[in-house]
């Protein structure tokens, strides 16, 4: 019997879950860790693959079971280092390094990939053979799946959208701050279209400092700032997707992340791109995410058997 094990690698918690041939979730769970060497990162998802394998040997004594981890960063596709800024992993060939310690292969991708692939095969966009995953939360990115397989990249980076820099005629608009982000280079659509961007946005409109889901609260409650801020959040956002229907094109965009949650996101976010659209364009089909919280361990474990993941699927 077949079975794929799914691990989402965070920089707190780690989750792990069994998914069985019909992409059932049977068994699953969540720890808290805080590695502080990589020694301890490697010893910490040894447990959890350990685990996985003996959940399936309790269902089956002759199980097969194969592993994806989806981590908080880079993945370089042919070398197989991690660029990470959230784990003691920078450098490292975490799946090499696991593959040595475990006899059993071990896939690793981004988890904004691992996202997307799962919605793409078993979630929100299956329908279609275009999907662009977007995930804004804390940071910004998602991936691209196309006819049922994550775009091959040569550095793993294809996905980073939060990176691109913000078009000056938003910055011109709304008077935007010229931010330093992250990645070392300054005015990223990260740094003002992810949930700490919304803050940075309501902020410079109110002089308070509220969350994201503060944010969202007080929209629900017509509070005109935060109506404001929201508005000009969501043109942020609909000009990074106009950028990538030019490099891209997709036929359906999933959203995830915690700011996937704000008020009418799907309807308001589509009134906004085809507001930014010039050339009339087909707008792409924008949906939430289904998975909830199995879409990253479900994807990683998709990414494990991908290109053969139809086996279990058929």
């Amino acid at each position: 019997m077949n079975f794929a094990g799914g691990i989402d690698l965070g920089g707190t918690k780690i989750e792990a879950s069994l998914f069985d041939e019909q992409w059932c979730r049977v068994e699953t769970q969540r720890v808290q860790t805080d590695p502080s060497s990589y020694p301890d990162l490697l010893n910490a998802l040894l447990q959890q693959i350990a685990w996985l394998q003996t959940q399936a040997y309790k269902i089956h004594p002759e199980a097969t079971v194969t592993v994806g981890i989806g981590v908080p960063g880079l993945v370089e596709v042919e070398s197989q280092r991690m660029l990470t800024a959230n784990l003691p992993a920078g450098g490292k060939t975490l799946s090499k390094d696991l593959e040595a310690r475990c006899k059993h292969p071990v896939k690793l991708l981004n988890d904004c990939r691992a996202f997307t692939l799962s919605e793409a095969i078993l979630g929100a966009g299956q329908e279609f053979q275009s999907v662009l995953g977007l995930c804004l939360g804390t940071g910004v990115a998602g991936g691209l799946v196309l006819n049922g397989k994550l775009m091959h990249d040569k550095n793993g980076a294809a996905g980073e959208y939060g990176h691109i820099p913000l078009a000056p005629d938003l910055i011109s608009q709304f008077s935007l701050p010229m931010l330093a982000c992250g990645c070392g280079r300054r005015a990223c659509y990260e740094t003002l279209a992810s949930g700490p961007g919304l803050s940075r946005l309501y902020k410079a409109l109110s002089g308070n400092a509220l969350t994201a889901e503060q944010i969202a609260d007080r929209i629900v409650a017509n509070d005109t700032i935060a109506e404001q801020a929201y508005r000009q959040w969501l043109a942020i956002v609909a000009e990074l997707i106009s950028t990538l229907m030019f490099i891209i094109d997709p036929e359906c965009i999933v959203l995830g992340g915690g700011l996937s949650k704000m008020p009418k996101l799907e309807s308001r976010l589509l009134s906004a791109v085809a507001a930014c659209n010039n050339l009339t364009l087909q707008t792409p089909t924008i949906v939430l995410a289904e998975g909830g919280d199995s879409s990253g361990t479900r994807g990683a474990a998709l990414a494990a058997l991908q290109p053969s993941y139809r086996r279990l699927t058929s």
